[in-house]
């Protein structure tokens, strides 16, 4: 053994063995990574020179190798420098290195200020567990001549006891981090069940990818037949919402046919996914998992990052998990969106049917009290009585089909037209005047007049204006009495006596 390392010079096998039991028992106190590499760096540097000093650690699949820690006269770094394990002779050869000069020819990793000293002399050997090498270390002098091969056993020896310790360290992270995982999926499951609104469930699914994962991009993806449409997203690269694709054939065979997750590690690269929506994100890899709604594949649920081949398996079977949360939930609000459309949509016109009228007028009535107009139109069909005994009631319903397409088609998104009753029919209008009101009236009534079937039937109808005074007026049912006011003066000028008022208050019973 060389004079720089005399404080171990001529130790017996004995001595040495002492040594790495220290060793070994403090490095297995310590669990927290950052401090396990400062311990072995220190513990090394106890026996052994180490002015320079590093750990990497090797990914063989990826054939990746990342110093994790670094020491250069004293400073010590966590940091995460990689380059090809491939390219390492210690993890090539998995066996031991001794160089004892002109250690820039012969290392990937030599310490020293750019432009200034480097180190010349090094031991290297492989981090071994289980027989699989799971990285590298190194210790280095600035002189040459340093180390000999007594000091390359007793590393040896270090790397062995340090490789047990971070692998025991890395599983205790690992169960902590899966535990923590499985608290914060409960969490958020329970997040997602607990919505019945269909927004609101994705939104909680792509803040929850974008934590679980770190990932730097999630998307919600839904099917229109073959092509694909953002429904939500998220993260500092996403892809804007309502963006639209048709999906390659074997995007759909992958995603729709074998339902399985994707790995996509060269994003750029990929024919799977269309360069134009994703080009623009700078997203290197991605994770795709379908999103099954009973027996359909409705979509996926997608997760980005920038690096590529970044990707785990662990990403993969996190984001399965929240997939299959996030299907549930989707199931559940829309079951409960289809629920509500029925029970506020009238099923014969497919109209917002009296109770939607009522929570519509009420929050419009509500704002015309501060002062925003609005206006109602009371539509009675003449004679429908009548017409629905002489023509037969296929006919009526017929009519009343066709008038609700009327209405509808006329009524702008912010108004609504509903079916009041068995003939009846309002459209609520804000922000527009009497005069407005009117317009629309008899555009509905000249539609009316120049449709075939209603022609050919002589249907014709009355209409009430109703317009909203903030001085007279208080409430929904002051309104519509003044629209049934209005509709009653309409059918008495023209000779056509109304067979009942109206019914002002919209919570009564009727037909929905």
């Amino acid at each position: 053994m060389s004079e720089a390392n005399s404080s171990t010079g001529g130790t017996s096998v004995g001595e040495r063995y002492k040594v790495l039991l220290d060793i070994s028992h403090t490095l297995a106190r310590t669990l927290s990574p950052d401090e396990l590499y400062r311990s072995i760096y220190r513990e090394t540097a106890r026996v052994l020179e180490a002015a320079g000093f590093y750990v990497a650690l090797y990914d063989r699949e990826k054939d990746l190798a990342t110093v994790v820690f670094y020491a250069d006269r004293g400073t010590e770094q966590n940091v995460e420098v990689t380059f090809r394990g491939s390219e390492s002779e210690v993890l090539r050869t998995e066996r031991g290195s001794l160089v004892r000069d002109r250690l820039e020819t012969r290392s990937l990793m030599v310490l020293g200020e750019a432009g200034s000293e480097l180190t010349r002399s090094a031991i290297s050997v492989p981090l071994r567990c289980e027989g699989e090498v799971m990285g590298a270390m190194s210790t280095q002098s600035y002189r040459p001549g340093t180390f000999d091969e007594e000091d390359l056993e007793l590393l040896q020896g270090i790397a062995d006891v340090a490789a047990v310790a971070i692998t025991n360290a890395r599983h205790v992270m690992e169960l902590e981090a899966r535990r923590r995982e499985a608290e914060r999926v409960e969490e958020i499951g329970r997040a997602i069940t607990s919505s019945l609104d269909a927004k609101e469930v994705l939104r909680t699914v792509i803040d929850a990818v974008l934590e679980l994962l770190q990932a730097d991009a999630s998307t919600v993806w839904l099917l229109e037949g073959r092509q694909a449409r953002v429904a939500s997203s998220g993260g500092r690269i996403r892809v804007p919402e309502g963006t639209s694709w048709p999906m390659t054939d074997a995007l759909y065979e992958a995603m729709v046919v074998n339902r399985q997750p994707i790995i996509v590690e060269d994003l750029p690269r990929s024919q799977l996914l269309p360069r134009d929506t994703y080009g623009s994100s700078q997203a290197g890899s991605a994770l795709l998992v379908p999103l099954l709604l009973g027996d359909d594949v409705a979509g996926a649920l997608a997760a980005g990052k920038l690096a590529k081949r970044a990707i785990s398996q662990q990403d993969v079977e996190i984001l399965s998990r929240l997939a299959n949360q996030a299907s549930v939930a989707l199931m559940n609000a829309r079951l409960h969106e289809s629920i509500q459309a029925l029970s506020l949509t009238d099923p014969l016109t497919d109209l917002p049917n009296r109770r939607h009228l009522d929570i519509h007028l009420r929050r419009e009535v509500a704002a015309a009290r501060r002062g925003r107009p609005v206006c109602v139109i009371l539509f009675d069909l003449d004679n429908f009585k009548h017409l629905n005994d002489r023509l037969g009631h296929v006919v009526g319903d017929q009519i009343l089909r066709s008038l609700g397409r009327i209405l509808r088609s006329e009524t702008r998104a912010m108004n609504i037209a509903a079916r009041y009753g068995g003939d009846e029919f309002i459209s609520v209008l804000t922000d527009i005047s009497r005069e407005g009101a009117e317009s629309h009236a008899q555009r509905v009534a000249n539609r009316i007049a120049g449709h075939p079937e209603l022609a050919r039937h002589g249907v014709s109808v009355s209409v009430g204006i109703g317009e909203f005074d903030p001085v007279e007026m208080f409430e929904v049912e002051d309104l519509i009495r003044a629209a049934d006011q209005d509709l009653y003066r309409s059918k008495l000028s023209r000779g056509q006596a109304p067979e009942k008022p109206l019914d002002p208050n919209p919570t009564a019973s009727g037909p929905s």
